[in-house]
């Protein structure tokens, strides 16, 4: 049986190595790097060129560290088609209009089927009230709709094999 296939979004890094000390910020740090050990045997874990840009773009006393915890993810091309996604995410106000954040980010998990998309971004991403939008726009363009969720909603998803002899 095949892997989830799990896009790893910029905010994942970003947390992982996050070092402020405010209680929210150490739990989402602290639950990233829980699911990060059990990910890549549960996932097929992937990023893309746009998530490495926003990396390479951040803080540069942070960029290596960051770089580094996705370096040997493959990554998913940017296909022509994916401007065109980006595109009608904007027009049907589904995300912000900067084409190069989180609009890209969710037309490259939904354009190359990815089952989960693994974020922070609990404003334009991994939020519930915007999934029912996401959803018809998705539906609308004949793409598949990825999960949004956050690393602690996947430390829960085991595969089959696992969770047969829990007594679960």
């Amino acid at each position: 049986m095949a892997k989830p296939r799990v896009y790893v979004e910029t905010t994942i890094p970003s947390f992982y190595h996050d070092e402020r000390k405010s209680p929210d910020i150490v739990a989402r740090r602290e639950w990233t790097r829980q699911w990060w050990t059990i990910a890549e045997q549960r996932f097929e874990m992937v990023t893309s060129p746009a998530v490495l840009d926003e990396l390479t773009g951040g803080p540069e006393e942070r960029r290596s560290i960051w770089l580094e915890l996705v370096r040997a993810l493959p990554l998913l091309p940017v296909e022509s088609a994916i401007a065109e996604i980006v595109n009608a995410y904007i027009q049907h106000k589904v995300m912000p209009a900067d084409p190069s954040g989180d609009a890209l980010h969710l037309a490259l998990a939904s354009y190359h089927k990815c089952d989960f998309l693994v974020t922070w971004n609990c404003q334009h991403l991994a939020n519930a009230n915007k999934f029912g939008h996401i959803r018809r726009v998705n539906t609308m363009l004949g793409l598949f709709v990825p999960a949004l969720v956050t690393p602690l909603e996947l430390l829960g998803v085991s595969n089959e094999s696992e969770s047969e002899g829990s007594g679960d």
